[in-house]
């Protein structure tokens, strides 16, 4: 991937035409597409693209023809942004580490293209780990008492570290209506089991109860409905009646892991689309 790359992603109402548009406005401009995907809801009647071009030192002489095609398309929104840009991420935890655990060994490696400037925790317990990465760890205690000033301290982080993207690693904690809406498409979340099954606690303990063939995770956007926001990525792993409770859980725990860190990459690539109560995935 050239520096000089980028990322154009749009959508709009769909009608015949828009891939043309597009693809000219960038060849009357001298770029290279690279990448073009696409996708038209009928349903929604909406579509969708993601466009990899280059190679441009610039992209400001775009502005003013992609302002008048997007007037011209009623696009809901369209962005464009050099391709390496890391996007800045604030991970939220609780006293369960593997997702924190992978998301920052990824980081470090280069799997995930992702900044971490810093960690949330409403426990101190990850905060060796944290240090290890030079990622600043702050402890933010809280209670229902008082959880409208945590969120309040953590809206101020968010803002005061450019923050992109709020990650919940397991983070036990409802987020209240108001973060919500304040990060809306910028809070994802990894729930331990498919939705809607097992809610609540220990759900390998409730599938395991149940003697079920095969568990997963969800990694969605966070709503103020619990655990109902539009779904990025589902994965499973196949288990039987030869484990115990403990053993699903550690299975559980490397399905969460490959399942969140697959949606925050895609979500950084620019690759997720929200779509009323569902999502557009190119990946």
């Amino acid at each position: 991937m050239s520096g000089n790359d980028h990322i154009l992603t749009l959508s709009c109402p769909d009608k015949p035409g828009i891939v043309h548009a597009v693809t000219g406005l960038l060849a009357s401009n001298g770029l290279n597409i690279l990448n073009l995907q696409q996708f038209s809801d009928p349903v929604s009647n909406k579509f969708f693209m993601r466009v990899h071009f280059g190679h441009a030192e610039s992209t400001a002489n775009l502005d003013e023809p992609l302002g008048r095609l997007s007037a011209e398309l009623q696009m809901d929104q369209y962005d464009i942004r050099p391709a390496g840009k890391k996007p800045r991420v604030l991970i939220m935890v609780s006293k369960i580490g593997h997702c924190l655990n992978d998301l920052l060994f990824r980081a470090k490696t280069n799997q995930l293209g992702v900044e971490i400037p810093l960690i949330v925790s409403n426990h101190p317990d990850f905060r060796a780990l944290a240090e290890s990465y030079g990622i600043e760890f702050h402890h933010l205690p809280v209670t229902k008492d008082t959880k409208l000033q945590q969120e309040q301290q953590i809206l101020a982080l968010i803002q005061q570290h450019g923050i992109d993207l709020v990650v919940l690693a397991r983070y036990m904690q409802v987020l209240s209506p108001g973060l919500c809406e304040a990060m809306s498409g910028k809070i994802i979340n990894i729930h331990h089991s498919f939705l809607p099954s097992f809610k609540g606690a220990k759900p390998y303990h409730q599938a395991f109860d149940r003697g079920v063939k095969i568990i997963g995770a969800t990694a969605h956007f966070v709503t103020a409905d619990l655990d109902e926001g539009p779904i990025i990525e589902q994965r499973v792993a196949r288990v039987d009646h030869s484990l115990n409770a403990k053993e699903l859980v550690e299975e559980g725990s490397n399905v969460e892991s490959q399942v969140l860190a697959a949606a925050v990459k895609w979500w950084s690539e620019k690759r997720v689309f929200l779509n009323g109560h569902k999502t557009v995935v190119f990946n």
